[in-house]
């Protein structure tokens, strides 16, 4: 496609909704993993992933990082015409991706069980999460390797290459969740290999195609020796990672709080509801990956006007996904606390008022997720951070720590909402304040 053309709103939905399927089937396959967890295992297995997996997700945010900050500068260089220069770049931080995600696997085997202790597990849930917590570990690579790819494919100009590595990664995950776990009784176990197995697909798959001659703006090949271009990857990515570990920090003190209020039955329904927000929220996040390398390239090529309308057309897409999402979630919260926990009817009557309270953060949610692409995009690393910082481990780790204090649990599922309208407020604060640095808004000379 080519990306200096204008785009009308319905050009730019067509061009992002492969990120977007993308995104919602990864999140699909993960809420898989849970429902067969939970339905298959019980309840103490499916807590012990959802306690475990936090950490999990904060060793794999590099992936996050390189992915959005490794496309925002690849997609400004191609848009300054310099493109021998992008592709050198492109390859010099998949390998670099791949390398720190050895690293950090044999870390992360080392520490799973101190940190599974310090997360508040013991007894049988302590070796749950740590069996699968290790075996995880076997596969963090190419998880790594999965997320940055699923940016850069937009950036090469083939974003369905994403779409159809992760529906091939997610029907396999799903398939053999139902042969490990439910047929061959593995249990914790089987889901591990399972989702290891599909991250081998996502990871690698997308590695050997970019290394073999292929029709797209991208191909791996010798990298660039730049050590303060990929000090700039890593600082403009630090929105994305910090906003994978600021959510991953959040759960933890969810579960914190949870476990001090509600026991283990709150933490179960804390993990229902995570796995139904994640297909919810996996729309804006795919939208805004796959919008994003467009306004790198209208920034790289100095384009204001462009810039402007894909501003305007993105926010109008959010606004309108978001009051969709709050009402879908809000008709859908019975049937779906009754999937992931039908077989114990405490716990599903706590999932359902959780997501009836949870899912009202759906309206504003998108505003601050576009906010920090936005930044990112445009190379303001530093802004996007603090967005993602301020939106997660500022505002709603405050709001989980307080509101329980005055309004009692529920005050835990309305966190969130807190949050998120306050980030969203932020996010249009910013853009009129830094608006015509960036030519997102018009200099009153111009108009």
């Amino acid at each position: 496609m080519d990306m200096s053309r204008h785009l009308s709103a319905r050009e730019l939905l067509r061009y992002t909704l492969p990120s977007i399927a993308m995104m919602v089937f990864t999140s699909v396959y993960a809420v898989v993993d849970g429902l067969v967890v939970s339905n298959f295992v019980g309840k103490t297995a499916f807590a012990a992933v959802n306690l475990i997996m936090p950490f999990i997700m904060i060793l794999g945010t590099v992936g996050f990082m390189t992915g959005a900050g490794g496309s925002a500068l690849v997609s400004r260089t191609r848009g300054q015409g310099r493109a021998a220069l992008a592709n050198r770049y492109f390859s010099m931080i998949v390998y670099v991706t791949l390398g720190t995600g050895v690293v950090l696997a044999v870390a992360g085997v080392g520490v799973m069980r101190p940190v599974a202790q310090l997360l508040g597990a013991s007894g049988q849930m302590l070796e749950l999460c740590v069996l699968y917590g290790r075996i995880i570990m076997v596969g963090l690579p190419a998880f790594m390797l999965q997320y940055a790819f699923q940016t850069f494919a937009s950036t090469a100009g083939r974003p369905r290459l994403g779409l159809y590595v992760t529906l091939t990664a997610g029907l396999t995950n799903m398939s053999l969740d139902l042969v490990f776990v439910s047929i061959l009784g593995w249990g914790v176990a089987g889901a591990a290999w399972a989702t290891v197995t599909a991250a081998l697909i996502g990871g690698f798959v997308p590695l050997a195609w970019f290394a073999q001659p292929n029709p797209s703006f991208l191909r791996l090949g010798r990298p660039a020796r730049d050590l303060a271009a990929l000090v700039r990857v890593c600082v403009n990515g630090s929105s994305e990672m910090m906003a994978v570990v600021a959510v991953s920090v959040v759960s933890i003190v969810y579960n914190w709080q949870l476990l001090k209020y509600l026991g283990q039955d709150g933490v179960a329904a804390y993990g229902a509801v995570m796995y139904v927000s994640m297909i919810f929220t996996a729309v804006f996040e795919g939208f805004c990956m796959g919008a994003a390398p467009l306004m790198s390239f209208q920034h790289g090529a100095a384009n204001d006007v462009e810039k402007r309308s894909l501003m305007r057309t993105s926010l109008a897409v959010i606004a309108a996904s978001g009051t969709a999402m709050l009402l879908a979630s809000q008709l859908l919260a019975p049937a779906l606390a009754h999937i992931f926990t039908g077989y114990d009817p405490e716990l599903m009557r706590l999932t359902k008022t959780a997501l009836h309270i949870f899912s009202v953060a759906f309206l504003p949610m998108g505003v601050g997720v576009y906010g920090s692409s936005l930044f990112t995009a445009l190379g303001n690393g530093l802004v996007s951070a603090a967005l993602a910082a301020g939106r997660t481990l500022g505002l709603e780790v405050c709001s989980v720590l307080i509101l329980p204090t005055l309004i009692g649990p529920d005050g835990i599922w309305s966190s969130v909402v807190v949050a998120e309208t306050l980030a969203a407020a932020a996010v249009v604060a910013l853009i009129r304040w830094l608006g015509p640095r960036y030519g997102l808004r018009a200099r009153r000379q111009e108009r």
